[in-house]
């Protein structure tokens, strides 16, 4: 493997386990260009999601991600498309990953949905082959469905076999979930979310079982919804869910020790994902042109060594979120 080259920016590239694929430590999200004000509180028009798109495509980050569920007619993936196609095409080097999905308001996750998703994401974003496609939150199903002949994993393993993807992954959050996949060989990358930020390490297991197969791993959401981004006043919700006092404490204390070191809560955060040689890249969900400005602002930030003592120290135990 090859070993990491930093860019002007302070991004990295780092190969994706052993993909072959060279990505870029920060990966444009764009689950909020969905315009999902339910989800986030927000809505983001079209122009100005794809205004956001074309920044990320003139900026050093080089990593895509998206999803054909994400809006409830793939909003996210259109939106994607069009920024492409203003602008002519991908530039040279840039990845663009999607998930497969079952259609809005269906259950239907089976081989024959896995193949019509990817056709559907092709389409929207005007692409007639995709480097990287997950299978998404496959905790929806069954483990024995999503392995059985005729299903999911199947579908996705012949698409790569038949090269119309370059690499499969998988996508989800429930971590039992996730580690049987891994454990089946048949996946590329992993993919979790929320599970392995400043408040929150209990992914770790999964990232050691995946670097050790030599698999690519995609952390995403580094801010736990925004509480490490905003402080727990201005965000009480933790991955989209109401949490106990122990982490708003947690996330308080955190959040004055940034302040007394002049550091934004936001770039310890995001650093820490970045600076942890198991993960390949991170996900980080942006609505604005401004966004992306400001991630590689946050990147570059220097954090000291004793901020990051502290920072661990007030950590909740692993097994407070195992429970």
């Amino acid at each position: 493997m090859s070993e990491d080259r930093t860019t002007a920016s302070g991004l990295t590239r780092r190969q994706l386990g052993s993909t072959g694929l060279e990505v870029t430590s920060v990966c444009l999200g764009t689950s909020p260009l969905a315009d999902m004000a339910f989800l986030y509180g927000y809505g983001v028009d079209e122009q100005t999601a794809v205004a956001t798109v074309a920044a990320a495509l003139d900026s050093p980050i080089n990593f895509i991600d998206t999803s054909n569920g994400y809006g409830s007619s793939g909003e996210s993936e259109h939106r994607i498309g069009l920024a492409i196609a203003q602008r002519g095409g991908l530039p040279d080097g840039s990845i663009v990953a999607s998930k497969v999905d079952p259609a809005h308001g269906s259950q239907d996750f089976s081989g024959a949905r896995v193949r019509a998703s990817f056709q559907e994401s092709l389409e929207r974003l005007g692409m007639d082959r995709l480097p990287l496609l997950y299978l998404h939150d496959p905790e929806r199903i069954s483990f024995e469905d999503g392995i059985a002949p005729g299903g999911p994993l199947e579908a996705l393993v012949r698409l790569k076999d038949d090269g119309l993807v370059d690499h499969i992954g998988v996508a989800g959050g429930q971590l039992d979930v996730m580690q049987k996949y891994v454990d089946t060989g048949e996946f590329d990358v992993v993919l979790n979310h929320n599970r392995f930020t400043l408040l929150d390490q209990s992914a770790e297991a999964l990232y050691e079982s995946a670097a050790a197969k030599r698999m690519g791993v995609v952390n995403a959401a580094p801010y736990g919804g925004g509480m490490l981004v905003k402080g727990p006043d201005a965000q009480p919700k933790y991955a989209y869910g109401q949490r106990d006092d122990t982490i708003r404490r947690r996330a308080t204390e955190m959040m004055a020790a940034c302040a007394r070191h002049d550091v934004p809560l936001a770039a310890a955060a995001l650093q820490f994902s970045v600076a942890d040689p198991r993960i390949h890249s991170t996900v980080v969900g942006m609505s604005s042109p401004e966004r992306v400005a400001q991630t590689l602002e946050l990147l570059a930030v220097r954090v000291p060594q004793g901020l990051w003592d502290e920072l661990r120290s007030l950590a909740p135990p692993r097994e407070y979120w195992l429970e």
